[in-house]
């Protein structure tokens, strides 16, 4: 029997210039939009008499970004998902993701793309239901001490030393659940990322993975309205390397910068009183957190 399914628009690259005066600004997105609902016959038998092309829901992105402009990525996601859903009887469930690109400003109308990391959106719409999750991908940090890896299972395999002191580095991979749908989504992402890398500056580590609680539990403190935070942060090895056979010692200075394999930490931390999560993780209410 056919299974959770969805279809839609993956990835719709747009930019958009507010020319109001003689300073320009500018707002880089990609758009994903998927939706679900009562889609079987299209994959049973081939009748299409239920789907909105995904031709349509990519005019509808650019379209909306004319019609309404563009405030806040949180808000553009919320309004196309309740669009979507209201579109057409046989859709149900609608999801918005946006990765929006940062740029800095060199001159009234000149850019340069900024390494902040990229902020993301993801809004899911079903009924007059709304789940926004917001987060930042990417954000590339690294402490050069003040973090330890020792104590660990010891097998026959295991051929990795206890050290006392090495680099910390990881690409933070965070999203961020809100409990309401009508607060000042700037100044959120704001606050949340400053918390994250103010944890990872803060915390002296003994593992990645006091990290991430560290940096999850300062998300929470930071901004109320934030009841869960999940993060995805890559070990990024650097090695020392023996410079001995060249007759110079290495006091800690010169590493090799490993890309793979790497270690792969993921977890969530939440509030206690934390509401049910719905569908905010996933577009199909019995695959997802209930």
């Amino acid at each position: 029997m056919l299974g959770p399914n969805q279809y839609g628009k993956a990835e719709t690259r747009l930019v958009l210039v507010r020319r109001g005066g003689p300073e320009h600004s500018l707002v880089d997105l990609n758009v994903s939009v998927a939706l679900a609902g009562d889609l079987a016959d299209t994959h049973l038998t081939g009748d299409n008499a239920k789907v909105l092309p995904t031709d349509t829901q990519r005019n509808t992105v650019y379209a909306f970004a004319r019609e309404h402009g563009i405030s806040t990525v949180e808000d553009f996601g919320l309004l196309l998902a309740r669009h979507f859903v209201s579109s057409a009887p046989s859709v149900s469930q609608a999801r918005v993701s946006i990765d929006s690109y940062g740029w800095d400003r060199l001159g009234p109308h000149s850019f340069a793309r900024t390494g902040a990391g990229v902020r993301t959106a993801v809004v899911t719409a079903s009924g007059s239901d709304t789940w926004v999750v917001s987060g930042v991908r990417d954000l590339v940090l690294l402490n050069t001490t003040d973090s330890e890896f020792h104590g660990f299972i010891r097998d026959r395999y295991t051929t990795l030393a206890e050290t006392s002191d090495r680099i910390l580095a990881t690409a933070v991979d965070a999203s961020w659940r809100h409990s309401v749908d009508g607060e000042d989504w700037d100044a959120g992402y704001e606050a949340a990322r400053s918390a994250l890398i103010g944890a990872f500056v803060d915390t002296y580590s003994l593992s990645l993975q006091q990290t991430l609680y560290a940096m999850g539990s300062a998300v929470l403190q930071a901004v109320p309205s934030i009841v869960e935070v999940r993060l995805s942060l890559p070990n990024r090895h650097h090695f020392l390397l023996d410079l001995a056979p060249f007759g110079l010692d290495n006091p800690g200075e010169v590493f090799f910068a490993a890309d793979r394999p790497y270690g792969l930490i993921e977890g969530a931390v939440l509030r206690d009183d934390a509401p049910a999560a719905g569908l905010a993780w996933s577009l199909h209410p019995y695959d997802g957190d209930r």
